[in-house]
């Protein structure tokens, strides 16, 4: 139920990782170029050749197959970049612009083919928010949407998912349920769309979930109040059960935005926010390790959860229905 960053370019720099993944079956490693704030020291990428023998021996680690995602949208999120001797990629919105799915399908599968060829299993995208404000600064203003027209974020996002089926890593639909209105960035803290968003961005989630074509759904940390007057999207339980699983029928695999950014981590403490993602009916944590680096956090968390569930604040059924989906998504069910 975790998605951990980390830092180390070799398995024995990631000595802490690596015995989380062997000891305590972590289930899903998170990669990245370089650190924040300074996006200047490496952190996991530096070659094909390195990540190839970095992600294979933390893989051979797992009793069970390990999620190993990364964050390739292309254009200005690509961690594997052509600083590190891979291909250049083209960004949502120059894809969208042009609004040509056969070319984003085939510009989607060279992606997938770089991953797959390191051993990359997830890829966190496509984005789907509406560009409603073009301006914003994470979405809009870094082109990572598509399209303000839900027909074309719909058409591109599953042109791109297409590409990625077709060499075998599977994608992630965000930032649920809908970050293109902000005009504010989760990661420095908390962000209200309540005036911003309208029901219109849910239609691309909800176009490629009824097409069949969704392999998993990112939330985004962003509060609205029309969804819930008291929690964020990731925390609430109206959002991501109500809306999500029950109105738009999505039963797979639901991954949270990372947990220590500061939307989350200025508003909640840990274990508050861990039990409300998890009661909201999140599957997989994310701890990117990007703002806040705790090298002792898997085990943290796993204690944390276990205690959860044994005062009652989560029950084990709770946890048994998070497992089926990621053992279903790896393909183990």
């Amino acid at each position: 139920m975790l998605l951990v960053g980390f830092r180390g370019l070799t398995v024995a720099q990631a000595r802490v990782i690596a015995a989380d993944i062997r000891d305590r079956n972590l289930g899903g490693i998170l990669l990245y170029d370089t650190d924040l704030p300074t996006h200047s020291l490496a952190r996991n990428i530096s070659s094909s050749t390195q990540l190839t023998a970095l992600v294979s021996g933390l893989a051979g680690l797992a009793r069970l197959p390990l999620m190993v995602a990364v964050d390739e949208e292309g254009g200005e999120v690509a961690r594997l970049d052509q600083r590190h001797g891979f291909p250049a990629t083209y960004s949502a919105a120059q894809l969208g612009a042009r609004n040509d799915p056969t070319f984003t399908h085939a510009a989607s599968k060279k992606i997938a083919a770089t991953l797959h060829s390191v051993g990359i299993t997830l890829n966190l995208a496509p984005v789907v928010d509406l560009n409603v404000n073009p301006t914003n600064p994470i979405i809009g203003a870094l082109d990572r949407s598509f399209s303000a027209d839900a027909s074309v974020v719909t058409a591109q996002a599953e042109a791109f998912i297409a590409g990625h089926h077709e060499i075998g890593v599977k994608t992630t639909l965000k930032h649920f349920p809908g970050h293109g209105s902000s005009t504010g960035d989760t990661h420095l803290g908390v962000v209200d769309v309540t005036n911003t968003w309208s029901q219109k961005e849910l239609t691309p989630f909800a176009n490629v979930i009824h097409d069949r074509q969704a392999d998993a759904v990112l939330t985004a940390h962003v509060f609205n109040a029309k969804l819930d007057p008291a929690h964020p999207a990731t925390l609430s339980k109206a959002t991501i059960t109500g809306i999500l699983r029950e109105q738009i029928g999505w039963d797979g695999l639901v991954i949270s935005d990372d947990m220590q950014m500061g939307a989350i981590r200025k508003a909640y403490g840990y274990r508050e926010a861990v039990a409300l993602a998890i009661g909201a009916g999140v599957d997989v944590l994310t701890i990117a390790q990007q703002q806040v680096f705790e090298p002792g956090i898997v085990g943290t968390t796993i204690d944390l959860i276990e205690g959860l569930v044994n005062d009652g604040t989560l029950t084990e059924q709770r946890i048994d229905e998070s497992y089926a989906r990621i053992m279903a998504f790896k393909g183990q069910r």
